[in-house]
């Protein structure tokens, strides 16, 4: 084998900094180490892998394709370094909005009981851009609102949420069951475009209602739930996340002849990418 790890670890590091200085920092190596590392590498592949902007290092087309799969090794080196350092490994995930808020604390908590040396990092973004860090090899396993379709990645369904319809308390549709053209006209807040949740809530209610009147476009769950507690509009969004204001009357939940807003939540991970133990460990407790 021509390559080395650090010959990755140092052109992993180039990419994220830009630049061969700021990646020797980041590594304790002179610059002059770094560079060596860089030119061997890209010798051994018969390839040159970033284009020179100005001051810094841009990733090439060949650049691109290898990034996510250096990182991909990385990875997997330190997580055997783990197992036979004493340190549990690492463990890398990725989890939509209402998932890290709302789903996953409970989990992580068991797996760091259970597995305190594992070394815990979380991506939390909207499905969109986490269905993108798997691809790109940033996290080991993901979990997301909203189904995707691309051939390199292997969707696993992982568990059933329930959508609500709610608004405020004082709110005008509250207390009574409304036709589906009210509900269709009502001022809407929903998650931005690229929610998981928000395809969702356009998946299931579209098909039954003349459209939706988007007043607003938020990028958190909890800041549709305060919009919505203050009189603001109408909003859908799952159970685990309105379940404690529903409970004390800060939000009612709305009746309309519809059917039951359910959706499948999902694990996504790289088909290329091999679970590591501490992936294996964590999914075990699922």
């Amino acid at each position: 084998m021509r390559i080395t790890l650090r010959e990755m670890e140092v052109f992993a590091a180039v990419a994220s900094a830009g630049g061969v200085t700021r990646a020797a920092v980041t590594l304790a190596l002179t610059q002059s180490a770094a560079s060596q590392s860089l030119d061997k590498l890209e010798a051994s592949l018969g390839s040159r892998l970033f284009d020179r902007v100005g001051r810094r290092l841009v990733l090439n087309e060949h650049g691109r394709i290898l990034l996510p799969r250096a990182r991909a090794l990385l990875d997997a080196a330190r997580d055997v370094e783990g197992l036979f350092q004493g340190e549990g490994g690492w463990l890398k995930l990725g989890a939509s909005t209402t998932i890290a808020n709302y789903l996953m604390p409970a989990k992580l908590a068991a797996f760091r009981r259970t597995y305190p040396a594992v070394q815990l990092e979380m991506k939390v973004a909207n499905t969109r851009d986490i269905v993108a860090a798997v691809l790109a090899f940033e996290v080991d396993c993901a979990f997301v609102e909203g189904p995707c379709h691309h051939p390199e990645l292997l969707v696993l369904p992982w568990r059933e949420d329930e959508l609500v319809l709610f608004v405020g308390a004082g709110h005008r549709l509250a207390g009574r069951v409304l036709t589906l053209e009210e509900l269709a006209g009502a001022p809407w807040i929903l998650r931005e475009a690229g929610s998981g949740t928000r395809e969702e809530v356009e998946r299931l209610l579209l098909p039954h209602l003349p459209g939706l009147n988007l007043e607003m476009e938020l990028g958190d769950s909890e800041a549709i739930k305060r919009s919505v507690a203050a009189g603001l509009g109408v909003s859908c969004l799952s159970r685990e996340v309105v379940a404690e204001w529903l409970a004390d009357g800060r939000l009612v939940e709305l009746k309309a002849p519809l059917p039951a807003l359910q959706r499948t939540l999902w694990q996504v991970q790289q088909r290329e990418r091999v679970a590591t133990c501490s992936l294996q460990l964590f999914l075990s407790l699922l």
